[in-house]
């Protein structure tokens, strides 16, 4: 892998890997919580709308300029992040990089398109509510987060985003669309000393001769990269809430504040405390005794989520009404035994093994590495090796994991919202 920071503030790296596919990600440091002073929502809407036109291309031209290729071009929002990322037959990655970097850098937000990707987004918003697996999630998130953004929906609401204008969009794009908050990553079966050369030259003909731009972003990276954030502040901690929505199956979130993307060691330790609770795996703790055990639902998860001040770690699953309570009190019991009980050297080093794997498989995604390499980049400025995260995992403890277990799921400080 090849990586470095173009004279403008931009990321890059590129990595060989794949067979005829290739992979190339445009990632952008700014997100639900950059809101402020335009209105919740626009990030989103933002994403939606650059691709209703560019000043070389219309909204036509840009949904079929990869498909004609046999590619395909896609992009979501974070709180954190707005990413385009596309693949594509990899003779034709030069285009499918050229396009992304089109969208971000030139994208036009004309009125009369605007108005028809408000429709779609309203639409997407109504979809989610009609979601209780979705909803419950965003509004526990909400509910933990409350009084700072990212509590915000990253839809946004009906009411805000009506009121997003065009001249909105525009000058959310100026802010924050810039080189020193972006990150280009791509993986491909290519020579890497071409793949940077291709990159360097592409990026120095956008944004190499704006007067000013190089010099002030390359002075501002270190400081877009460790900006100081405030923790939100909530005063509703910890909240135990049931609303009645009138459904067939209960959905439930149960959950607390974690270790943020900064906090180097925790965070490993909360990564692996919820992958042997609840990760995909169907040996999970909480899967083998709700699922496969008993039957009483038909998914269960425990997520963690980091963000740059703070993050969260959920449980979540779906049950019959009649399953509820037996749900509640053996996701106690199994918490109870997981912060009291300290696992065996043997049984840790076992789940660490089947992370590694899963890790591993992941990673053999051109696809997932090339978001992956993005998202470490926005963060870290860097990207950790193979051999760097398989010793942060192996450096956990059974006593650091019961500690962080103490933390995430002390009975006192976890929060729950059901629907009924």
């Amino acid at each position: 892998m090849r990586s470095g920071t173009a004279p403008c503030g931009l990321r890059y790296a590129v990595r060989r890997g794949g067979s005829a596919v290739g992979y190339c990600a445009l990632s952008m440091r700014c997100g639900t919580r950059d809101e402020d002073g335009f209105g919740n929502g626009i990030a989103h809407f933002a994403e939606h709308t650059m691709f209703r036109g560019t000043a070389r291309k219309s909204a036509s031209v840009i949904n079929s300029y990869l498909d004609r290729l046999g590619g395909e071009l896609n992009a979501y929002t974070t709180k954190e992040e707005i990413v385009l990322h596309a693949t594509v037959l990899k003779e034709d990655l030069g285009k499918a990089a050229g396009l992304l970097f089109e969208l971000a850098t030139e994208a036009t937000f004309p009125d009369a398109e605007i108005e028809t990707e408000r429709g779609v987004v309203l639409d997407e918003i109504i979809s989610y509510k009609d979601n209780p697996v979705e909803d419950v999630y965003d509004k526990f998130e909400g509910m933990l987060f409350e009084g700072h953004p990212l509590g915000l929906p990253i839809l946004g609401t009906s009411a805000s985003v009506r009121r997003i204008k065009p001249a909105d969009l525009r000058r959310f794009a100026r802010t924050f669309f810039i080189p020193a908050r972006m990150a280009f990553t791509v993986v491909a079966d290519l020579d890497e000393k071409v793949m940077e050369k291709r990159v360097l030259r592409l990026v120095e003909k956008l944004f190499g001769e704006i007067p000013g731009q190089a010099g002030d972003d390359a002075k501002n990276n270190r400081e877009l990269l460790n900006a100081p954030v405030i923790p939100g502040s909530t005063g509703n901690l910890p909240f135990d809430k049931t609303v009645d929505k009138r459904n067939h199956e209960v959905n439930a979130v149960i959950g607390n504040r974690a270790p943020s993307l900064y906090d180097s060691e925790d965070r490993i330790t909360a990564a692996v405390l919820c992958n042997i609770l609840g990760g995909p795996a169907s040996n999970s703790l909480l899967n083998k005794v709700l699922r496969e055990k008993n039957g009483w639902v038909y998914g269960v998860e425990c997520t963690y989520t980091q963000y740059a001040d703070t993050g969260i770690a959920a449980i979540t699953f779906g049950c019959d009404k009649p399953n509820l309570e037996r749900c509640l009190s053996t996701l106690d019991k199994i918490l109870a035994r997981i912060r009291e009980v300290p696992l065996s050297e043997r049984t840790l080093k076992a789940y660490k093994k089947q992370l590694l794997g899963q890790l591993a498989i992941s990673s053999d995604n051109g696809e997932a590495q090339c978001l992956s390499m993005g998202k470490s980049l926005l963060a870290w400025g860097r990207i950790d090796t193979s051999a760097e995260m398989r010793a942060r995992i192996e450096a956990v403890t059974p006593a650091a994991l019961q500690a962080m277990a103490r933390r995430l799921f002390d009975p006192e400080t976890l929060s729950r919202l059901i629907y009924l």
